[in-house]
């Protein structure tokens, strides 16, 4: 986007200030700079240079959490999540060289092939040695990137290879085109039970799926951190990789990013809608199970009630949405990682709510979202399992003995 695109998109914001209720950064801190249309004023300044790009203006723009809660209140239906994504490409772009490649090659390791196998393993290390104890008795976690690196640790698990159930020549006469799961990147390790849900649930729901070999990150991180180019050519691998066919993600970030090049469906709406056999049995799961609507879901592909109305289908299961689902809970990709005392900040307001309401399970359809706000229950103490929605619907289609 350039310069005259970027600023017609800016001056679409009136500055009417219907925003800054719904902005989670403008609420911790009551500063107009940390608001929507105050993020919007300084683009437009730095883009007709009455702006430098000093560190303070950088602050504030960073410390956007991209959740696009703004988008559903604003009236001159103001594109922020694009504008935002063009401001970073744009200061990004005029980074030294090697910052800009250290930047590019730490997003790069993130989202690879190579590190997410690596990370379970090393996690498993760090709670298996004990060296999360000492860390939490050394007082290094008062430290919020410390804390929010320890419970990524804690949530990290030793990803497992995917294969699809083979079908016959009769079946794939008679089938119709398999659905495509999409497996992300860092999700393999920090959620690998979802994928293997997702199989086994449409294993018993008689409908036919695959997992292509050579697909790879969505491209968000990189679109989000102002790398829209290296984002692209994720986009188009993918593309090409799933050709023709329907893809089913587990991630709803990962589906909104998604969404533009490929046919992709959120698994949960992917599940409701496929055929249910009528013979088909869900066992009861008794307890209280909160939703938590992710800013991607709930702002982006704006469908959260499939996940109600899929885990309304669960007998005994009483389903609750989270209280302040329409506010960030911090994660929001790789902010938890770079803006670690507003994440916790964030998730310290989900963590209140989860301890009136003392749910047996909080389920979300967002990887990051999970591991964040799973982190910080248990650092809070709190006695609740934190998983996918599938993963639930998955032990009730399960066989009992």
């Amino acid at each position: 986007m350039n310069q005259r695109e970027l600023l017609r998109l800016a001056d679409q914001c009136v500055k009417c200030g219907l925003c800054l209720p719904h902005c989670p950064t403008f609420r911790l801190c009551h500063n107009e700079a940390d608001s929507p249309r105050g993020r919007i004023a300084l683009i437009q300044g730095l883009t007709t240079g009455q702006l430098d790009d000093t560190a303070r203006l950088g602050a504030h723009l960073d410390g956007c959490l991209q959740c696009q809660a703004c988008e559903l209140a604003c009236p001159s239906l103001v594109r922020f999540g694009t504008l935002m994504d063009a401001a970073r490409a744009a200061r990004v772009a005029k980074l030294p060289r090697w910052r800009r490649w250290w930047r590019r090659l730490r997003l790069d390791v993130l989202s690879g092939t190579r590190l997410p196998p690596l990370l379970g393993p090393l996690a498993a290390a760090y709670r298996r040695l004990g060296v999360g104890a000492v860390v939490r008795r050394a007082g290094l976690l008062r430290w919020p990137r410390l804390r929010v690196l320890h419970g990524l640790a804690l949530r990290l698990r030793r990803g497992m290879a995917l294969q699809a159930p083979q079908t016959t020549a009769a079946d794939t006469d008679a089938a119709p085109a398999p659905l495509a799961l999409f497996r992300g990147c860092v999700a393999r390790t920090l959620e690998p039970e979802v994928m293997r849900s997702a199989l086994a649930v449409f294993r018993q729901l008689g409908v036919p799926v695959e997992v292509p070999q050579g697909q790879g990150c969505c491209g968000a991180m990189h679109r989000h951190n102002g790398f829209p180019d290296r984002a692209d050519t994720l986009l188009a691998r993918n593309r090409a990789v799933f050709a023709g066919t329907s893809v089913v993600g587990g991630a709803s970030a990962c589906v909104a990013e998604l969404r533009p090049a490929l046919t992709a469906i959120e698994l949960c709406r992917a599940v409701l809608q496929a055929p249910w056999p009528a013979a088909l049995a869900l066992h009861p799961l008794t307890g209280t199970v909160a939703v938590h609507e992710p800013c991607s879901h709930r702002n982006q592909l704006r469908d959260t009630t499939a996940v109600y109305e899929l885990l309304g289908r669960i007998p005994g299961l009483r389903v609750v949405p989270l209280p302040g689902n329409a506010m960030c809970c911090g994660a929001a990709g790789t902010y938890l990682l770079d803006q670690p005392q507003t994440a916790l900040a964030l998730a310290a307001d989900k963590v209140a709510v989860l301890r009136q309401l003392a749910p047996r399970w909080l389920v979300t359809t967002n990887t990051g979202c999970a591991a964040h706000l799973g982190a910080a229950a248990h650092a809070a103490g709190l006695e609740l399992e934190v998983l996918h929605p599938v993963v639930l619907l998955a032990r009730a289609l399960a066989p009992r003995t």
